[in-house]
């Protein structure tokens, strides 16, 4: 499949096209500058893989939990550059749990099977879910409801690691006695989730896609409206 794939619900952004067999992949600093910087970088990377919209079969995106204006710059550019690929026909668009992602990387780089995913949510509190890997049917089973709370509520089983980049800002205070290493949810681990994702219907029309939000916060702000038409525009030849 030819996949576009970006997460900005972290302080890093990340990005990768796949096309065909190859993955090409792009890091840099998101938080604010996100939103500026994640459409041109988006076409540069799609140039280097020699894809264009028009040959795109979906658009892949990092929904959350994370960052408000990270999930929401994400999701309107995801939706922008669906909608207006293959000649403003479309292609649908892939929301993926960022929790799902970084229990996926955590895989890949340390061979982590139980993973407790955990996300700074600033304000003293960090976002987590346990996630657990299922060999046989090779995809992860994670926890329907992902939890939000201080560093201390993270109460990992015996045996289980905790992933994500919580362990930083929080120290012993987040699940001291347990194994961590540090994970995000890269843009890499998206592709990865996304065929098995695809497969299970989980694909939707570009304007069925929305970010998944812990905390309560919707509206857009200028520079999102502002990255949801530079999208469209990205888009339409």
């Amino acid at each position: 499949m030819n996949l576009l794939a970006f997460d900005t619900s972290t302080d890093t952004l990340s990005i990768a096209v796949q096309h065909g067999d190859g993955v090409w992949q792009h890091q840099g600093p998101g938080g604010a500058q996100a939103s500026a910087a994640l459409i041109p970088a988006v076409r540069a990377l799609m140039a280097q893989a020699g894809l264009t919209f028009d040959t795109l079969d979906a658009v892949v995106f990092g929904r959350g939990p994370g960052s408000f204006t990270g999930l929401r710059t994400a999701c309107a550019v995801a939706q922008g550059l669906a909608f207006g690929a293959k000649g403003g026909q479309g292609v649908p668009v892939l929301p993926v749990d960022t929790l799902l992602a970084v229990a996926e990387e955590a895989r890949l780089q340390n061979g982590c099977t139980q993973v407790v995913a955990v996300l700074d949510a600033r304000m003293d509190e960090v976002y987590h879910a346990r996630c657990e890997w299922l060999p046989g049917e090779a995809r992860w089973q994670a926890d329907e409801d992902f939890g939000l709370g201080a560093p201390e509520s993270v109460q990992p089983p015996t045996g289980w690691t905790v992933a994500g980049n919580a362990r930083a800002p929080y120290g012993d205070r987040l699940a001291p006695a347990a194994s961590h290493v540090t994970a995000l949810p890269t843009a890499t681990a998206l592709l990865r989730l996304a065929p098995a994702l695809i497969a299970a219907g989980q694909a939707v029309a570009a304007g069925d896609a929305l970010p998944r939000y812990i905390r309560d916060k919707v509206a857009q702000t200028t520079a999102e409206r502002a990255a949801l038409r530079a999208a469209q525009a990205a888009a339409t030849p």
